[in-house]
C-alpha cells in the first residue's frame, strides 16, 4: 500500500480537499502543491524519496517515472483525479470522488497471465509485383521473405528474398504461427541464363510462417482481422499506410509476451451431449474465430483469441471467464469505489464503465475542453466494455450504486452489450431502469447527457455479492428484488429458468437425465421420478432436443425462493411390480401399453408364456429364459474337447 499520496492542483485549475480524502482513505496526503512537473519539481523529488507514493496525476506520468529513477526511489503508483473529477463543473462537489477514486488505485492488481509467442520473422507478402516487391526489398534485410504473385510477372534478380506464383487456398494461425495452403504453386528455378522462370504448377503446397503482410487489396484472410495479431492488411492505396505496415512488420522478431485473457473449465461446458448440440453461444459471437467445436466441448485458441470478452459474458454455465483481470477483482474495485465515496459523505453514486483507451479519451476530452464529469458520477476504466456482461451490472447495483452506464467503445460487440444490459434491467426490477448502455461518440454530449440524466432510484442497501458469476447475479438479483413472490420473467435466450414438463406426454425415459450438461434433471433408484433443480439451469436446450416425446419447454426467468435451489418433482409415475417375484421396475403405464400393443400380436411374444416376459423384471426374465424348452443352455454337458495327448492315448491303447 502507498505510504503517501501526492496532490497537485494544476496550477490551480481544480480544488482539492486534502482532509476529506485522507479522513476517508486513510491515507497520508501530501500538502497540496501547485505544479510539481514544472517549478515544483524539486519538493516532487523529495516526496518520491520519502518511499512508495501514489501520484495523483496521470498525464506527467513519465516525468514522474523518469524523476523517482533518475533520484533512486521506488517507482510510484498513479491515480488521476484532475480529469475523471477535479476538472467539471461540479468541481467544488468532488472530493467524495477523489477519496473514491485514490481508494480504487489502491486495490492490488491482478497476477498477469501470459505467454511467450516466438516469431523469427518468417514473412508472406501477398499481392501484385508492383504492390509487394519494393516492399519485399525494404524488409529483407530485416527478415526472411517469401512474395506469393498471384500470377507470373517480371520480377528482380534480387536474390535477398523469395518470390513463388499460386493462389492461396486456406490460411490459418496467428503471430508465429501462420500456417497457409497454395494452389497453383510455382517456384523459382534460379539456373540458366536471363530472367528467372518458374517451375511447373502444382497444387496443395503448404508452408509456415511467422507474419503476413496483405497487399491485395481484397476480402481479409481471417475475420476481425485488425484483432489478429501478425496480420497486417493496410489499405494498398495509401502509400503511408504501406510505410506503417512495412516498418511494423520489421519489428515483429523476437519473443512476445501474449495475454491469456480467459480461463477455460471443459468439465462444465454445456455446448454438446451425444452428438446432440446445446449452447453455442461463444461460437456464434467470436468475432475472431478463435473458438472452435471440439466433441462435446469446445477449445479456444490463445494466439487467436483477441480478448474482447464477449463469449465469458454470455457463456451460461461459466465454462469459459474472463482471466484479465478476474471478475473477483472487478467486484473488489466496485466495491472499494461505493464504500469509499459513502465514508467521504457521497451519496447516490452512478457508475460509469469505459475502456482504458477510447473511454478514457473521451473522459480527458471532456474535462479538458467542456464540462467534465458529474460529481457523483465514478468512472470505472476495464480491459475491455464487452466483458461487463449482466452479472457484473446487477452486482455494481448491489454494491449501492444507483447507476450503470457502459459507454460503448468503437469495436466493442454492441449486440452483446446491449442484450446483457436488457437481460440485467429484467433481473434488477424496478431498478434495472439505471442500467444504460451508451452509444456516445463526442466527448460534450457524453457530458451533457450525465449532466441531464433524470435522477435515478436510491441506491440499496450495499450487499457483498460472491461466488461465481452465476451465483453474483443470483445474489445480486435477490437483493434487488426483496419482495418477488414469483418468477422474474427474463428474455428469450436467458441463462437462467425452467423446464417444463407434459406429464401427459412424457414416459420417464430418463433421456434427458442422462444428457443433462449441468445435471439439474435427476432420476430416482428407488421408483419413476423425473427430479428438477432450477437455480442451475443453463437453458441450453439438449433436453428439450433429445425427448422422443417433445415433452419438455424451457421457460427463461430468475425463480428468487428457495425452492430453487431444491430439487422439485417434474413427473412421476407408478412403478409396476414384477409378475413372479413382486418386485418393482419400469413404468407401470409404459409396461401396460407395451403388454397391449406386443403380447399375443408380435411374433416374439405370441404365445402366453413369452408374453409374459414384457411383466418381468430384469433377473425373472434371465430365470424364465433359461427354463424355456428351446433354451441354448439347457442341453447336457459339452464333450470335453480332444487334445493331442488323446490321440497318443488310443494309439497305445490299440
Amino acid at each position: 500500500m502507498a505510504k503517501q499520496l501526492i496532490l497537485c492542483d494544476c496550477l490551480g485549475s481544480q480544488p482539492i480537499d486534502r482532509e476529506a480524502i485522507a479522513s476517508a482513505t486513510g491515507l497520508a496526503c501530501s500538502r497540496v502543491h501547485n505544479g510539481l512537473c514544472g517549478r515544483d519539481a524539486q519538493a516532487a523529488a523529495a516526496l518520491l524519496e520519502e518511499g512508495e507514493a501514489l501520484v495523483a496525476c496521470q498525464q506527467e506520468r513519465t516525468f514522474f517515472e523518469e524523476l523517482a529513477a533518475e533520484i533512486g526511489a521506488p517507482e510510484p503508483a498513479f491515480v488521476d483525479l484532475r480529469d475523471r473529477a477535479g476538472w467539471s463543473d461540479e468541481a467544488a462537489q468532488a472530493a467524495p470522488k477523489m477519496a473514491a477514486l485514490a481508494a480504487e488505485a489502491l486495490v492490488p492488481p491482478a497476477a498477469e497471465k501470459l505467454m511467450d509467442v516466438t516469431s523469427e520473422g518468417l514473412c508472406l507478402i501477398l499481392g501484385p509485383a508492383e504492390r509487394t516487391l519494393a516492399a519485399a526489398a525494404r524488409l529483407a534485410e530485416a527478415l526472411s521473405v517469401t512474395v506469393l504473385l498471384p500470377e507470373p510477372a517480371d520480377i528482380p534478380l534480387d536474390r535477398r528474398f523469395d518470390v513463388v506464383v499460386g493462389r492461396l487456398r486456406t490460411a490459418s494461425g496467428a503471430l508465429g504461427r501462420f500456417s497457409v495452403l497454395i494452389d497453383g504453386l510455382r517456384q523459382i528455378e534460379p539456373g540458366g541464363r536471363g530472367g528467372f522462370g518458374f517451375s511447373a504448377p502444382r497444387d496443395g503446397g503448404r508452408t509456415e510462417c511467422d507474419l503476413i503482410l496483405d497487399l491485395r487489396g481484397e476480402a481479409p484472410l481471417f475475420p476481425a482481422p485488425e484483432k489478429r495479431d501478425g496480420y497486417l492488411r493496410p489499405d494498398p492505396g495509401d502509400p503511408q499506410a504501406v510505410a506503417d505496415a512495412v516498418f511494423e512488420a520489421g519489428q515483429m522478431v523476437g519473443t512476445f509476451e501474449k495475454p491469456l485473457y480467459l480461463a477455460y473449465n471443459e468439465h462444465v461446458c454445456a455446448h454438446a451431449r451425444a452428438e446432440q448440440t446445446g449452447c453455442s453461444k461463444c461460437l456464434d459471437i467470436c468475432p475472431t474465430g478463435a473458438i472452435l467445436p471440439n466433441g462435446e466441448h469446445v477449445a479456444i485458441d490463445p494466439l487467436i483469441c483477441a480478448g474482447c470478452g464477449a463469449c465469458s459474458a454470455l457463456c451460461p454455465s461459466g465454462a469459459i471467464t474472463y482471466d484479465d483481470p478476474p471478475v473477483s477483482h472487478l467486484l473488489r474495485r466496485m466495491q472499494v469505489l461505493a464504500e469509499t465515496f459513502g465514508k467521504a459523505g457521497g451519496t447516490a453514486p452512478r457508475l460509469l464503465v469505459h475502456d482504458a483507451e477510447h473511454g478514457s479519451e473521451m473522459i480527458s476530452l471532456a474535462a479538458r475542453f467542456g464540462r467534465g464529469l458529474p460529481a457523483d458520477v465514478l468512472p470505472l476504466s476495464v480491459s475491455t466494455v464487452t466483458g461487463f456482461g449482466h452479472s457484473e451490472m446487477l452486482a455494481a447495483l448491489a454494491l449501492g450504486f444507483s447507476e450503470v452506464s457502459v459507454l460503448l467503445a468503437p469495436r466493442a460487440e454492441r449486440g452483446v452489450i446491449e442484450g446483457e444490459a436488457a437481460l440485467a434491467r429484467a433481473m434488477a426490477g424496478a431498478s434495472g431502469a439505471g442500467i444504460h448502455v451508451l452509444d456516445i461518440g463526442d466527448p460534450d454530449a457524453l457530458s451533457d447527457h450525465l449532466f441531464t440524466a433524470v435522477a435515478p432510484r436510491p441506491p440499496i442497501e450495499p450487499v457483498l455479492p460472491l461466488g461465481d458469476r452465476r451465483q453474483v447475479a443470483r445474489l445480486a438479483a435477490k437483493a434487488l428484488n426483496p419482495e418477488a413472490d414469483s418468477p422474474v420473467p427474463l428474455p428469450e435466450g436467458a441463462p437462467y429458468g425452467a423446464v417444463l414438463v407434459d406429464t401427459e406426454a412424457c414416459t420417464l425415459c430418463l433421456s434427458c437425465v442422462s444428457l443433462c450438461p449441468a445435471g439439474v434433471l435427476l432420476d430416482n433408484e428407488d421408483m419413476p421420478q423425473l427430479r428438477f433443480q432450477e437455480d442451475a439451469c443453463l437453458q441450453c436446450g439438449i433436453c428439450r432436443t433429445i425427448c422422443p416425446e417433445k415433452a419438455i419447454a424451457l421457460e427463461p426467468r430468475m425463480n428468487l425462493a428457495d425452492t430453487a435451489l431444491a430439487q422439485v418433482v417434474l413427473h412421476e409415475e407408478e412403478p409396476y411390480a414384477c409378475i413372479e417375484c413382486g418386485a418393482l421396475f419400469g413404468v407401470k403405464s409404459t409396461v401396460e401399453r407395451i403388454v397391449e400393443q406386443l403380447a399375443g400380436k408380435h411374433p416374439m411374444f405370441a404365445d402366453s408364456d413369452a408374453g409374459k416376459m414384457i411383466r418381468m423384471c430384469d433377473n425373472c426374465r434371465v430365470n424364465a429364459h433359461f427354463h424355456r424348452e428351446n433354451n441354448p443352455f439347457s442341453g447336457g454337458e459339452r464333450p470335453r474337447p480332444r487334445t493331442t495327448d488323446d490321440y497318443y492315448s488310443e494309439r497305445k491303447d490299440h
